[in-house]
């Protein structure tokens, strides 16, 4: 995983990729032509990588008992089983945009990508409770979603990711989501790979002249 260097860097990038096709994902060929795009608009832009196939865990039971243990309160085995959840909070943190990339699997998101989801919403870290409802403290970032599918179109009632995908980072705080389709590749991969492509350009040229 590469890591920032210069914290002060004005553009830091966090990418996140879940699909299980290390070699051929086509998720993380666009993910690819998008970090390009945002470099030529972002000279010395800095980006940290995280696979979730390569370095993941789940939550037990340990976990949680820590996790809702206060942190004053916490044994050093406790801290210790928090550490990489604290680990890939601060990444988050760090960053001034998400890219993430995934595939619909099953109607739904990798189950690596859940497993980083529960690591990284924790009540008093990334979200609070108030009189109102959750309140996310992860504020003033962006997201962007890249998400391939290989039949299901995005929106339709057997889509269970890309809703769940944008409450989840709305829960966390942020309000700058975007999401950029390749949907439906099992009827036409060329077209719909270069329709997100093409939702890409359209999106930077929006924020490029804004």
């Amino acid at each position: 995983m590469v890591e920032f260097t210069d914290m002060k860097s004005k553009t830091r990038v966090l990418r996140i990729d879940a699909s299980a096709s290390v070699s051929t994902s086509n998720s993380k060929k666009l993910g690819d032509a998008l970090i390009a795009r945002m470099e030529a608009l972002h000279p010395g832009m800095q980006v940290q990588q995280r696979d979730l196939n390569e370095d993941i865990s789940f939550i037990d039971e340990a976990w949680v008992g820590a996790n809702f243990t206060t942190p004053e309160e916490r044994s050093e085995m406790q801290k210790q089983r928090l550490e990489f959840s604290d680990q890939l909070i601060d990444e988050i943190r760090h960053a001034d945009h998400i890219v993430l990339t995934t595939p619909m699997y099953n109607f739904s998101i990798p189950a690596p990508l859940k497993a980083w989801i529960d690591l990284i919403c924790r009540a008093g870290v990334t979200f609070q409770y108030s009189a109102d409802g959750p309140v996310g403290l992860l504020k003033n970032k962006r997201v962007d979603i890249i998400m391939t599918t290989g039949g299901v179109p995005l929106q339709s009632p057997a889509d269970f990711a890309s809703d769940y995908l944008k409450q989840i980072f709305r829960f966390i705080g942020f309000e700058d989501i975007n999401i950029f389709a390749a949907d439906q590749m099992n009827v036409d991969a060329d077209a719909s790979y270069q329709n997100a492509l093409d939702q890409m350009v359209q999106s930077y040229a929006m924020n490029d002249a804004a």
